[in-house]
């Protein structure tokens, strides 16, 4: 699991050796980040773009503890905010009960503050904005750019074609508005068992981008929230929520991994079809690959619940509260996220030894 950092752990200057000196977290704490997302912001403000205002989130999904990986994403968007003076939110993206806990949301936000930073105000969740997402769906369905379908899951999967296919019309898709508005409303009031129908977009079935050949927006999910109880039973599909999540809260760069890039039309498609207050705009960055290192929260969630081990923060585990109780210091991994090069390459690989090595600076200054 860790054994890709555990390996390269020094007690010496060997790491240093390799990979430079590596400097003391006050000395990280003045650095000033510069790649391609500062030369984004730096156009954006010399243009006046959003007045002048700089505004980021971290927006996890509180369905497992956080791990090494998510280090480099929320270094990133809080010392962003900082650098220029802004705003960066923590926002729990919460669409989903099957796989959210209390719990989790707690031990995000203990990583988070752990790690040496302050959100901006209140602590913010997707299902705060809820109703307003419903109603933006309401819109899309009275526009004639959303509609209720009623296929199986294997129908729906076949009619999305592929790559060399373009995809096929449903049935439903031609239903009026004021049809798939009586039966969205019945989908919202549970009168639909769960599986039994979708609300879809309606895009293009012949986009070279399969995402965007009629995605889901909504589907029925009858299990408590964690917040909301059961007041709802229908939820929004990640990328038909967090487009809209940037857009009420202001976010002005909405920064997330390459594996999005091609979610960005749809993100864009939303936002250009609802009454937003503001326009978001996504930016990619690769993610962190650590090799011998298992950055997977499903397969880290199995190990934890076929009690291969002693829980998420067991110091064997990757995850940031797993190596908090092995010992790690926060600067150690702030220095190490400083190290990273933030770009948009398909593969980031970091070698573990370089993470030991800002792990080391830190430890033996200390000592």
């Amino acid at each position: 699991m860790t054994d890709g950092i555990a390996d390269h752990f020094c007690t010496g200057k060997s790491a240093q050796i390799r990979y430079g000196a590596i400097g003391r977290s006050s000395d990280v704490a003045e650095r000033k980040l510069a790649n391609f997302l500062t030369e984004i912001i730096d156009a954006d403000l010399a243009a006046g773009t959003h007045d002048g205002r700089v505004v980021t989130r971290f927006p996890p999904e509180p369905n497992g503890y956080l791990h090494i990986g998510h280090a480099k994403s929320i270094c990133l968007n809080f010392s962003l905010a900082q650098q220029y003076g802004g705003d960066c939110h923590l926002r729990f993206d919460d669409t989903n009960p099957t796989t959210e806990d209390a719990e989790f949301v707690a031990s995000i936000k203990a990583d988070v503050r752990w790690l040496g930073f302050a959100w901006s105000g209140e602590v913010r969740f997707a299902s705060d904005y809820f109703d307003q997402m419903l109603a933006w769906a309401e819109e899309l369905i009275a526009k004639g750019l959303a509609y209720v379908d009623f296929s199986s899951v294997e129908e729906l999967r076949a009619m999305r074609g592929s790559v060399g296919e373009p995809g096929v019309a449903s049935s439903f898709r031609s239903v009026k508005p004021s049809d798939n508005l009586a039966a969205f409303k019945k989908m919202r009031q549970g009168d639909y068992d769960e599986g039994e129908c979708v609300l879809r977009a309606k895009i293009d079935l012949a986009s070279a981008n399969i995402l965007m050949r009629d995605p889901l927006l909504y589907r029925i999910r009858k299990q408590a929230h964690h917040r909301a109880g059961d007041s709802h039973c229908v939820y929004p599909m990640y990328d038909y929520a967090h487009c809209l999540e940037d857009a009420i809260e202001g976010v002005t760069h909405s920064i997330c991994t390459l594996e999005f890039q091609n979610n960005r039309a749809l993100y864009d498609w939303v936002i250009d079809n609802t009454s937003v207050p503001f326009r978001p705009r996504q930016f990619e960055f690769a993610r962190l690959r650590l090799p011998y290192t298992v950055m997977s929260k499903r397969m880290l969630l199995q190990l934890v619940q076929e009690g291969h081990v002693n829980g998420w923060d067991d110091p064997r585990m990757p995850t940031l509260a797993g190596l908090r109780r092995r010992g790690v210091p926060a600067a150690a991994i702030r220095a190490g996220a400083d190290l990273l090069v933030v770009g948009r390459p398909i593969r980031n690989a970091t070698d573990p030894a370089a993470a030991a090595a800002a792990i080391c600076a830190e430890i033996e200054v200390a000592g």
